[in-house]
């Protein structure tokens, strides 16, 4: 593919985590971009993306931004209500899609719990197999930045962390490396019918994972377990309570067997992915 008559990338949610390091990475890439966003003024992105106005709840919004893309990253951010239109319009204007969705299908206990979110994403996957778009399915397991909301102000006030299930294992993936394959799904040929699910290298307790933020600190930081029936009031109030429910189920069923680790990464990009300590060492100001 010849990437100086490359048509633009659109990409949803370009401002969110993972959206705006796809931006990056297709620019790098000499990738032409636009935008979908509702307030393109306050959109902050670089000044060679081309920012278009579109709301994914009013399907018809999305016409102009859609006109001459070649592919679209899908990040979704709305009610399901109108994902089929939304769906047709996509399969009308663009070559391929990709859609950030979760390892809902994955037989290991952890992506196995009762989760909203997992419904929306399988439904939404329906619509783009029914549509005959060319898609790539993305399947990220647990961000590594996840950690930033959990631990990152306990951390910064003091030298434990109180949290449950300490021996639950993940494996903590980086939003570098679910950009860098999303992006090449975007702009490379071959990946039509994917279906990538992406984790990091290896298998760490959630012990663990304090442990090495605190060794990208320099501090020692403790945990402190605390009971499910603790973790609920503590987050009464501030959490969701099926946010909740869901995180507390996932980190019981995982207890006793490791992680579910892929080589995705390193699959369709060539390079191994990033390990959590080096994404604690890479954003260890947060912590500080």
């Amino acid at each position: 593919m010849t990437r100086g008559r490359m048509l633009p990338v659109l990409v949803t949610g370009a401002t969110g985590r993972v959206g705006r390091v796809v931006v990056d990475q297709l620019l790098a890439a000499g990738v032409p971009v636009r935008a979908l966003s509702r307030r393109p003024s306050g959109a902050g992105l670089p000044p060679s993306v081309e920012v278009a106005s579109g709301d994914l709840t009013v399907p018809e919004s999305l016409d102009a931004a859609l006109q001459g893309v070649g592919a679209v990253f899908l990040v979704w951010t709305a009610p399901p209500l109108t994902a089929p239109a939304v769906a047709a319009r996509l399969a009308t204007h663009a070559n391929r899609v990709v859609f950030l969705s979760s390892p809902h299908q994955t037989p290991h206990p952890f992506f196995q719990q009762p989760n909203p979110m997992a419904v929306l994403h399988a439904g939404i996957e329906q619509l783009i197999a029914a549509s005959g778009l060319a898609s790539t399915i993305i399947r990220p397991g647990m961000f590594a930045s996840n950690t930033l909301h959990w631990w990152a102000a306990q951390i910064r006030k003091g030298d434990i962390v109180r949290w449950p299930y300490g021996a639950a294992e993940t494996a903590p993936i980086d939003v570098r490396d679910i950009a860098s394959v999303a992006a090449r799904a975007l702009y490379e040929d071959g990946h039509a019918g994917g279906d990538y699910v992406l984790t990091g290298p290896e298998s760490l307790s959630q012990v663990e994972q304090v442990r090495t933020i605190g060794d990208a600190i320099g501090r020692r930081i403790q945990f402190e377990e605390l009971s499910p029936e603790e973790f609920r009031r503590e987050t009464a109030g501030t959490w969701p309570a099926p946010v909740v429910d869901m995180l507390l189920a996932a980190w019981k069923a995982t207890l006793g067997r490791p992680a579910y680790v892929t080589s995705t990464v390193a699959d369709v990009t060539g390079s191994p992915a990033r390990t959590f300590r080096r994404w604690a060492a890479d954003h260890a100001a947060a912590f500080r």
